[in-house]
């Protein structure tokens, strides 16, 4: 994301992980971490809806009294393009359609990648299992535990392919993870329903540490989430 010193590192992990590694317009979508680029670098820009001070896009549209234009309900993330583009156009992009866009981000996401509300349990096992599969077979083969080399190395071979994996696989499983759970909580049951908030705080924390660059807060992985829907 564009580095702006004065917009606090919660905020901008808030708006990657509600953007689930895509730009939140919705004719857009494209993923963050384009596989182009190795699924290494993110081409994220924080997108100010209305502008600081008195000129710039959709300025007209500040709200009258205390405003914080480095809030987090004020921001939302883009691909470069699509920021560009909304800057470039301001009277056709305005203060209610990007806020829409930002509401609507993740069903816009879920409709496009195919994410739906099933009938039965066992669809929604079905749906998130291969994902699973994958994230534990690469954590299994490739994740850093404590007092390896890794932790001294940043800068090895093996540090720097773990780093891809969770950029370009695990993260983007979990995304989808997420919104398919989201998107079936009417068959979930009390346990589940605590797993799941675990589970959510747990990618929040991996979303901190592997693409923000902050450490020490994430959650374990909730051991609960691997029966949930069976």
């Amino acid at each position: 994301m564009a580095d702006r010193k004065h917009i606090p590192q919660d905020t901008k992990l808030r708006l990657f992980a509600e953007a689930a590694g895509h730009c939140q317009r919705p004719d857009c979508l494209q993923p963050l971490f384009p596989a182009e680029m190795g699924g290494d670098k993110h081409i994220a820009e924080m997108a100010h809806v209305i502008p600081h001070g008195e000129k710039g896009p959709r300025h007209e549209e500040r709200p009258a009294g205390e405003f914080e234009a480095d809030s987090f309900e004020n921001l939302l993330l883009l691909c470069p393009s699509c920021h560009k583009t909304i800057d470039k156009n301001s009277p056709s992009y305005n203060r209610s359609t990007l806020l829409m866009w930002k509401s609507n981000h993740l069903a816009s996401l879920a409709n496009k990648q195919g994410v739906y509300a099933y009938e039965e349990r066992s669809q929604v096992r079905s749906a998130i299992t291969a994902a699973m599969a994958e994230n534990k077979a690469i954590h299994t083969r490739l994740a850093p535990c404590e007092g390896t080399s890794f932790e001294y190395d940043p800068e090895s071979d093996s540090a720097n392919t773990w780093l891809h994996r969770m950029r370009n696989v695990i993260l983007p499983n979990h995304f989808r993870i997420q919104r398919i759970i989201t998107a079936n909580q009417h068959h979930m049951d009390e346990a589940e329903h605590e797993a799941f908030a675990q589970y959510q705080e747990h990618v929040r924390g991996l979303v901190e540490r592997h693409v923000c660059g902050v450490a020490g807060r994430a959650i374990r992985y909730p051991v609960q989430i691997d029966g949930i829907f069976a």
